[in-house]
């Protein structure tokens, strides 16, 4: 919210530098995010007074306007059309920093000899002089506007940009920045006289106001000012309006934005001639009701959504905009002024769906308190009736079917120390709570206070409530410094996040990318990771209030989002890809909540390496995205293995379960066809999954150290010929079951010419290593020879010779 320091000061006297004052109020909770200086450019340019216009002699459209500007005077060159003897103007001397009207670059002022005459000066448009963007005539002052005086004295201002937070909607106005400032500084309040002349004829008389949905509006209230005049607001009112970055647009609708501006209440006018019987009805629309609204769209209404109706047809949306079909036009001359309070999750929905969020839904969204209306619209009928003439019509409509009694809020000296720290007496805090507005009342024992919130404040509720207000006004450099009674408590790491950092880590290493995706999925992209389509067993958790029919479950896998992903990316590049993710599934149990498994999803495809002159556009393969894992796990200090796998998301005969300990822990394996067919992927995908909450039990907290050996190790080759339905790690296993093998690498599988047919060879390097001795020829011997024998008697292997 953008506020006026120069309007501030006609309700509070403030001395502070605007900076020193921005600081005061973001100290205290109002945070001052910037500031604008309004006439910060305007040197050399003065209040002049138009005292002779001659015609230009060689220039139809161009006049000679002579300038008073106190101790002298200066005939200039001028084009506007609405110079008129005895208008108080801006006059820029020669020198003076201008914006070109026409370009809208910043510039200095320089004599011109314009058609023959001299021209050493200038009077000024708003847009010249950075007020608006209006530039088709002079900007006319108004005519108390002191002569030789300068601009920026006579109409500079800063203005705040305030961080209003949504639980302030006090703040969202000009008074309630002056209170804050009234109290912080130790300076008095003056608030606006309102009073004004009624006419004989009552308010009651005129119009009838009925609230059929009294949940949706606690309070309506109504003024009628007959006999107005619609016109241009005067240049005191506008310059406010566009201070707080409010397009002026005639009196009448300039007054009810002033008035927001001002109290912080919407208001809305209506034309009274052009509400249909008289009457009107606060009520939810029709579902599928139509209103064009004040900016020319027709917005199909809901339910729930609250409208302002005549006895024929809505004239209004609640909260959030007029309707065109009682707007206000140049030809008004009645006037129905609205002051109501709405339910601020009403007015918050109904301002989303039709996207027409505006100043005044936001103040209505953040709670204003009902007691705001009546105030704010005799404020508003007193504007009305000096500015736009008229007669205001006897007695004001206030319909209150909400009205509810303030309660007080108990409060002790105690319950402050006990959450600040302060030693603060009873009666400095009645003090400090009274000068916010609070009406303070101390029992009788002397150790508590009865608080009542002030009208205009909504977010006092409960005790913390008003220690914050203590807090913020007090200061919060005045809250003490101690040491804690007891020593901070010790940090216990959650060690699943540790794991998921390294894991994180690693793939990055390896060239991955990690994605985020969303936790809700759909059936439909479920059911895409089988290649035959069949129900889903266990169905995943479905949630009560799906926004959408694709975001209707929890994930009960990362797959499909993985997936996803390569398909999406796929249509944008072609290099290698290599994603990831990390995050929750959540697999369903019977009467209970579903179990929430951390898991790592990663997917690769594309060329093995970035396509060079050297090569590197072959395709990865299934040992490719082992490796990977194999690294992993490296960097994990744990033992993998891998069996034969199952899992129909996956090709058979290409894929393998991920083995710890005994444990399966995940998968890894080339996508099945369909189900890259599936999600639109076109190319061979390898997919590898790990639980890593059930790896979490594998991974020791603590690398231990290993001292490198200090005996050389024996290496020996065997070649060993087997059944073709033996698979490599049932041969590792056994190998390495021997106590001094520290090693076992396989460098050759062959099966062909010279094996027999079902048979194929393989051949291992096995590394024999002593932590404590050299090993002999003799002892390694008998070791590989047991290891031969085993394999023969578990395996059918035989030595290839």
């Amino acid at each position: 919210m953008k506020v006026s320091v120069k309007w501030l000061k006609e309700y509070v006297n403030i001395s502070l530098p605007p900076t020193d004052l921005s600081n005061r109020l973001t100290m205290a909770g109002i945070e001052v995010k910037g500031q604008q200086i309004i006439g910060g450019n305007w040197e050399n340019v003065v209040v002049g007074q138009i005292i002779d216009i001659k015609p230009h002699p060689n220039a139809d459209r161009l006049t000679l306007p002579t300038i008073d500007v106190g101790k002298e005077q200066h005939t200039v060159v001028c084009g506007a059309p609405n110079l008129k003897i005895g208008d108080k103007i801006a006059f820029a001397y020669v020198g003076a920093q201008l914006i070109d009207g026409h370009t809208g670059e910043v510039g200095r002022l320089k004599p011109a000899k314009i058609r023959g005459v001299v021209s050493a000066g200038m009077v000024c448009s708003e847009k010249e002089l950075g007020i608006s963007d209006m530039h088709e005539g002079i900007m006319v002052l108004p005519a108390d506007a002191p002569v030789g005086t300068p601009l920026t004295d006579y109409l500079g201002d800063t203005v705040l940009d305030l961080e209003v937070t949504p639980n302030r909607p006090d703040c969202l106005s000009t008074i309630g920045i002056a209170r804050e400032i009234a109290v912080l500084t130790g300076e008095g309040l003056r608030l606006p006289e309102v009073k004004y002349r009624e006419g004989a004829s009552a308010t009651q008389e005129q119009v009838a106001v009925e609230i059929a949905d009294s949940d949706l509006c606690p309070r309506y209230d109504a003024s009628i000012v007959n006999g107005v005049k619609i016109a241009e607001s005067p240049k005191w009112l506008q310059q406010r309006l566009l201070a707080c970055g409010i397009r002026p647009i005639n009196n009448v609708v300039d007054v009810t934005n002033y008035v927001m501006l001002e109290y912080g209440q919407p208001l809305h006018s209506f034309d009274y001639d052009r509400i249909v019987g008289k009457k009107i009805t606060v009520r939810r629309a029709v579902d599928g009701e139509v209103i064009d609204t004040l900016d020319g769209v027709a917005r199909a209404l809901s339910r729930n959504m609250l409208v302002i109706a005549d006895e024929k047809r809505a004239v209004a949306v609640a909260g959030v905009m007029g309707g065109a079909n009682s707007e206000v036009t140049a030809a008004t001359t009645a006037i129905l002024l609205e002051a109501a309070n709405f339910n601020p999750a009403s007015i918050h929905y109904t301002a989303r769906q039709l996207q027409l969020p505006s100043e005044a839904s936001m103040r209505f969204e953040r709670g204003i308190r009902s007691e705001l209306a009546l105030p704010a619209l005799k404020r508003a009928t007193q504007l009305l009736a000096e500015l736009a003439g008229g007669e205001v019509s006897r007695g004001l409509i206030d319909v209150y079917p909400g009205k509810e009694e303030p309660k007080p809020i108990r409060l002790s000296a105690d319950r402050v120390k006990g959450l600040l720290g302060l030693e603060m007496g009873l009666e400095q805090i009645i003090s400090l709570l009274a000068s916010l507005g609070f009406e303070c009342l101390a029992d009788s024992s002397g150790s508590e206070v009865r608080v009542t919130a002030p009208y205009w404040r909504s977010d006092i509720r409960q005790p913390v409530d008003l220690i914050e207000e203590i807090a913020r006004i007090n200061g919060y450099d005045r809250i003490p410094e101690v040491m804690l009674s007891q020593p901070v408590p010790r940090h216990n790491p959650e060690p699943i996040l540790g794991l998921k950092q390294k894991v994180r880590l690693s793939l990055i290493g390896s060239g991955f990318q990690e994605i985020i995706t969303y936790s809700l999925t759909s059936l439909q992209l479920m059911t895409w990771l089988s290649p035959e389509p069949h129900p889903l067993d266990p169905v995943p958790v479905r949630i009560a209030n799906p926004m959408t029919a694709e975001q209707e479950y929890l994930r009960a896998n990362l797959r499909p989002h993985a997936l996803m992903a390569v398909s999406t990316n796929r249509r944008h590049e072609d290099e290698a890809l290599r994603l990831f993710e990390l995050g929750r599934v959540y697999w369903p149990r019977d009467n209970d909540l579903p179990e929430e498994p951390e898991i790592l999803c990663a997917v690769m495809c594309g060329s093995r390496l970035k396509k060079s002159w050297q090569g590197g556009g072959e395709s990865p393969d299934f040992y490719d995205a082992k490796g990977i894992v194999e690294g992993l796990f490296n960097q994990l200090g744990v033992v993998v293995s891998f069996e034969d796998g199952h899992d129909e998301s996956l090709r058979s005969g290409k894929q393998a379960a991920i083995i710890v300990s005994g444990d399966k822990l995940g998968v890894i394996g080339e996508l099945h066809p369909k189900v890259a067919a599936a999600f639109e992927i076109n190319e061979v995908v390898y997919l590898f999954e790990l639980n890593l909450s059930k790896l979490l039990n594998h991974v020791a907290a603590r690398r231990v150290f290993q001292p490198i050996p200090r005996f050389p190790p024996t290496v020996r080759d065997i070649a060993l010929v087997v059944d073709a339905s033996v698979i490599h790690q049932r041969v590792v296993d056994i190998i390495k079951s021997f106590d001094l093998v520290s090693q076992v690498s396989l460098f050759d599988a062959y099966a062909g010419e010279q094996i027999p047919p079902g048979k194929k060879s393989l051949a291992y390097r096995i590394t024999f290593q002593s932590p404590t001795h050299t090993l002999t020829e003799l002892l390694v011997n008998k070791i590989q020879d047991k290891i031969v024998d085993r394999l023969s008697r578990e395996l059918g292997a035989t030595l290839r010779t």
